[in-house]
């Protein structure tokens, strides 16, 4: 199932693949974050179970059609980025997902333990965001408009914790915890 948004005025350079409808919201979270930073990307659901044949091919293909980066997202078992991995030479990152009776821990060490030759860059369990962002620094590699895009996003995180920002924090946190 393709998943692509509408209107991208660039060619995607990432691939974004989820092993189960389930896994479309952090897939769609990366996405976002992705677009931020004005990475054009492309959203598949495939299953390294479920549907082996359409991941090795699609995942084999990918080079040529202009992707540079996949990032996996799997639950449970989480074998996609692995299969993925095994098919490509391109970087491939892991999303381990939080999903059955293990909340995601058994999907990070399945995304972490690659044989070797098989490597997997693993991010945060749920960790959508991140995943972008490792993504956006593999690609700013070679592309020096988006490391300035990158390093303007790095600025302002770091404003978030400049003691005047957090002095305005506890006060408004401080103001609302207080009786009347």
């Amino acid at each position: 199932m393709r998943l692509d948004p509408p209107m991208e005025s660039a060619p995607p350079t990432v691939l974004l693949i989820c092993g189960s409808p389930s896994d479309l919201d952090l897939l769609l979270e990366c996405e976002e974050a992705l677009g931020e930073l004005e990475i054009a990307s492309t959203a598949r659901v495939l299953s390294a179970h479920r549907t082996p044949d359409e991941t090795a091919e699609t995942i084999k293909n990918a080079e040529k059609e202009g992707i540079r980066v996949v990032i996996a997202f799997a639950g449970m078992s989480a074998a996609l980025a692995g299969v993925s991995a095994a098919h490509t030479l391109l970087p491939v990152i892991g999303v381990p997902c939080a999903s059955g009776p293990l909340q995601g821990f058994d999907a990070a060490l399945s995304t972490m333990q690659m044989p070797p030759g098989t490597p997997v860059a693993a991010v945060a369990v749920n960790g959508a965001r991140n995943a972008a962002l490792l993504a956006a620094r593999i690609l700013a590699l070679g592309d020096p408009g988006l490391r300035e895009r990158l390093a303007r996003r790095a600025s302002a995180d770091r404003g978030r914790y400049a003691p005047a920002a957090i002095d305005a924090e506890l006060a408004r946190r401080r103001a609302s915890r207080k009786k009347p």
